[in-house]
This record gives structure tokens, C-alpha cells and sequence, in this order.
């Protein structure tokens, strides 16, 4: 999995070793972290891009993203792409998670989903809440889910 920063530059470390080294960095210099994972996707024609976002917020001191974009020729109905944006979403997450706990940092799962019944990405909400909480990780939806209704969207448009 290539992961790269806003600004294009490439993550060469595996991602665990980028996302301990950001950790131990930003604590070093007194920074309390949160993280907010997500991801959101796009239908360009006959393909389907995923763009998965790992977001820094340093407290009172703005924030940094890693970023790891996808495509395939996969058709999928809106639920089945929501449900696969989460997917994605809590694969991080996982593999993560440990080292969240092991420096105490927060960590929310994003998911790109409307809160509005009258949204076709609603009716993947209970789903997703279901599977993201069952994982033990904390959600948010769409407004406040900005890791993925905003940073990830704007990497895949």
C-alpha cells in the first residue's frame, strides 16, 4: 500500500513505522494528538477511486494528513460503496490501533455517510455504525465525520 503526504511527498516506511514516527515526534515536542481516520470515494466513468486519509489533529496547532489513494473497475450500488469506504476506513484503523493505545492517542473512524434520511448514503448508516462500533472504535457521520467528508473527498475530486 503507497501512502504519500498532502503535499505528494511519498511515504517510504511501511505506514505503521510513518504513523509511530509522527507519534513519537509530535509527543516529543509536546503535542497532543488526535487522529481521525476515513475514506471516500468517487465514480470517474468506469472507474471508482478510494482515497483512505490518516488525520493528525495537533490540539490548538492545525493538523497533517496521510493520504492513500485506490482505483477499480468495480460497479457498486451507493450502500455497497458506503459499506466499502468503512471497510477500508477500519482496515487502518486496525492496523493501527495498537499503537494508539500504546502512546494514548484518540483515535475516531470517519464515515462518509449522511445522518438525513432523504441521502441515498443513509441507508448504509446503521451498517456502518454497527461494524465501526463493533470494532471498538469510536464514529462519527456526516456533518462531523471530516476526515472523510472533507479531506478525503477533496484527494478524490
Amino acid at each position: 500500500m503507497r501512502w504519500r503526504k498532502f503535499n505528494g511527498e511519498t511515504i517510504q516506511l511501511p505506514i505503521k513505522d510513518a504513523v509511530e514516527d509522527a507519534i513519537k515526534r509530535e509527543t516529543a515536542n509536546g503535542t497532543r494528538l488526535k487522529v481521525c481516520i476515513g475514506t471516500d470515494s468517487q465514480v470517474k466513468g468506469e472507474d471508482t477511486e478510494f482515497a483512505t486519509v490518516i488525520v493528525f489533529l495537533r490540539e490548538h496547532n492545525g493538523g497533517f494528513m496521510y493520504i492513500h489513494n485506490e482505483k477499480t473497475k468495480q460497479k457498486y450500488h451507493i450502500k455497497e460503496r458506503m459499506l466499502v469506504e468503512v471497510a477500508k476506513s477500519i482496515e487502518i484503523a486496525y492496523e493501527l490501533c495498537n499503537l494508539f493505545i500504546q502512546y494514548q492517542v484518540d483515535m475516531e473512524v470517519h464515515a462518509d455517510i449522511n445522518t438525513n434520511p432523504q441521502f441515498k448514503s443513509n441507508d448504509a448508516l446503521r451498517e456502518a455504525m454497527g461494524y465501526i462500533l463493533g470494532m471498538g472504535f469510536a464514529f462519527k457521520a456526516k456533518p462531523e465525520a471530516f476526515a472523510s467528508s472533507c479531506c478525503a473527498d477533496k484527494v478524490v475530486n
